[in-house]
């Protein structure tokens, strides 16, 4: 049997169980549109202590920490891949002061709300007073993907996370040696020395692991299809050397060897980058759904009153009040201050390490170091169904969305983008027209819509861009082969079901011919570029109109006999681009956008069917 009471839950079932409850509980966010973290802690809590089918510590005994560990490692190691020097542009002030002045300052106002709200020693709120400048980069990264922030505050919250992860971690190695000195009488002397050799000595094996691995890319000493088996090995060996030499030192040094490699400009670092942003989400599921599953009902039952004291001193107080400190006098807006400051979700570092220190302190005599790991666990509940479910609403209170509703990239500039845009715009929806041509761009400027002059694919347009602010991609250059080409690269970043390009030009050969699985979605009429130029040459023009229980889309249809539906927007703010196949949603209140033929105007009848402005072509 799989299952008993005594065995519990088989090994490679329980992995299958996890992998299942993570990855299902992110689909089930994404259908839903709430926040993954939360279903994935509901989930781990109803299989662990809920109806008990998974203990992690009984059913996969002493693979358990190990597991955690490294996934934890891996974790801050994709993260500091994302921390390229470029992309903290305006957000660098911000970042110093809160990683240098509002991690001490933090660590202070953790440390006194846990020794005055949850009444612990003072031993043990210095050490989990540590700990807890972490903001946890598992559960800020898919609460940014979701709220859409404005590219600074966006910045300032990433880097944070990812930075104060490895030095929370670190101020509780340096608090618990004090400790340690106090305890057993051993001189101040070697733990500073031991603590100083060690963060060295981490920070270092980060740099040299970065650099030899970027040498060895660079000068193809590794081959492609190894670069990733490579990475893993070289990250899994400096985080075990240097968490040798000092526990907890080897998240530091993933975190610089991450950085580094982010630094490097290698060729191959978008690939490298996309595989570790799969693992992670991967990882991200399964370690949230063990460390749920892992509390026990007697545990969670030792939450009292003074656990919801501390939870609400951490947030009101010893969170916010560090930052705004910190922030002050800063180029940073008021708004943005206010933002980061109540915003500090923790995540699995935080639990997973005051798990290791909660024992440590134990061992030593310390009694109620035992009750790190429910308080820790509090926070983490507390914060991520709280900022999980008023992120979003903040950031729009305090005008900090980049946008209320995703739009429309258009790659190429031309008549057809210009006409497009305009309508799009009449919907309401960010409309950006982006072209390496400057005078490509012309009909679009005169339109008055934003344009991008550069190569969209261009690590300029990376940093300079706010991509946050669309979720369309419609590729409609006079090129097949870039317009294929955007569509490819672009796909994985917006989903390939958000990626439109015009149809390619029929080739003659099948030789010139580009593969039927690069390239993205059909739009429209299906039309080659210069098909859609001439279509606008002949007097079509894009329209919107808006249908309802008096106007449906069959009577839209009688009176639009040639009309090409382009995109529908629903009541709700869904856009959807439309291919020649789809068909337009007849909720009532959905507004249309469609392709028709120019119709002559009189002086009574300037508007369409629905009082709505018709759109021409610039």
């Amino acid at each position: 049997m799989a299952v008993s009471e005594t065995a519990g839950i088989a090994p490679v079932l329980g992995f299958a169980l996890v992998g299942l409850l993570g990855v299902g509980s992110q689909w089930l966010a994404w259908r839903l549109r709430m926040p993954a973290i939360v279903l994935m802690l509901a989930a781990g809590l109803l299989v662990g202590p809920g109806i008990g089918l998974l203990d992690p510590g009984r059913d996969f005994g002493a693979l358990m920490q190990p597991m955690v560990a490294i996934a934890v490692a891996i974790i801050l190691f994709e993260g500091g891949m994302s921390l390229n020097r470029q992309s903290l542009s305006d957000a660098a002030t911000g970042v110093r002061r809160l990683v240098l002045v509002g991690g001490p300052l933090g660590w202070i106002a953790s440390s006194l709300a846990l020794h005055w709200a949850a009444d612990l020693s003072w031993e043990t709120s210095i050490v989990f007073g540590g700990i807890m400048i972490v903001t946890g980069p598992t559960v800020i990264a898919p609460l940014l993907r979701q709220a859409r922030l404005k590219k600074r505050p966006a910045a300032l919250l990433q880097w944070e996370a990812i930075v104060n992860d490895p030095f929370g971690a670190l101020a509780a190695v340096l608090a618990f040696e004090l400790v340690v000195v106090v305890h057993n009488a051993a001189t101040m002397g070697e733990a500073i020395t031991d603590m100083v050799v060690g963060i060295l000595a981490s920070i270092a094996l980060g740099v040299a692991g970065g650099w030899g691995l970027a040498r060895a890319f660079r000068n193809a000493l590794v081959p492609e299809y190894m670069k990733v088996p490579v990475l893993f090995v070289i990250l899994l060996a400096v985080f075990a050397l240097s968490d040798s030499l000092l526990h907890e030192s080897g998240l530091l040094a993933v975190t610089v060897m991450g950085i580094w490699i982010a630094n490097a400009d290698l060729p191959s670092y978008a690939e490298l980058r996309r595989f570790k942003e799969h693992a992670t989400i991967l990882l991200v599921s399964g370690v949230f759904i063990l460390l749920a599953a892992n509390m026990s009902r007697e545990t969670l039952a030792g939450l009292d009153w003074r656990a919801v004291v501390f939870v609400l001193a951490v947030i009101f107080v010893a969170r916010p009040v560090p930052v705004l400190l910190a922030l002050a006098f800063s180029n940073i807006p008021w708004r943005e201050r206010l933002l980061v400051a109540f915003t500090g979700p923790r995540g699995v570092v935080l639990v997973a390490v005051a798990g290791l220190f909660g024992e440590r302190l134990t061992a030593l005599g310390i009694a109620d170091g035992q009750r790190v790991s429910v308080l820790a666990f509090a926070l983490v509940a507390a914060t991520v169904v709280l900022h999980g479910f008023t992120l979003t609403p903040m950031a729009r209170a305090l005008g900090l969305k980049a946008t209320e509703t995703p739009g429309v990239l258009i790659v190429g500039g031309s008549r057809w983008s210009a006409a497009l845009g305009l309508a799009l715009r009449k919907l309401d929806l960010p409309v950006m027209v982006a072209d390496p041509n400057h005078a490509h761009l012309r009909h679009a400027r005169e339109a008055g819509l934003e344009t991008f002059w550069g190569d969209i694919l261009s690590e300029a347009a990376e940093h300079k861009l706010d991509f946050v602010s669309y979720d369309k991609v419609i590729a409609a250059t006079d090129n097949d082969a870039y317009n294929t080409l955007v569509a490819t690269d672009l796909a994985p970043e917006f989903g390939r079901e958000h990626v439109f390009q015009l149809k390619r030009m029929r080739q003659q050969s099948a030789r010139h011919a580009l593969p039927s699985t690069l390239g993205g979605q059909r739009i429209g009429a299906d039309e080659t570029y210069f098909e859609a130029i001439a279509r606008l040459a002949e007097g079509w023009e894009f329209r919107v109109t808006k249908l309802s229980s008096e106007f449906p889309i069959a009577q839209w249809r009688e009176r639009n006999p040639e009309g090409v539906p382009v995109a529908d927007l629903g009541p709700n703010g869904t856009l959807r681009l439309l291919g020649p196949d789809d068909k337009v949603k007849e909720t009532d209140g959905t507004r249309l956008l469609f392709l028709g033929p120019k119709r002559q105007e009189r002086k009574e009848d300037r508007r369409d069917e629905n009082g709505n402005d018709t759109m021409k072509a610039p």
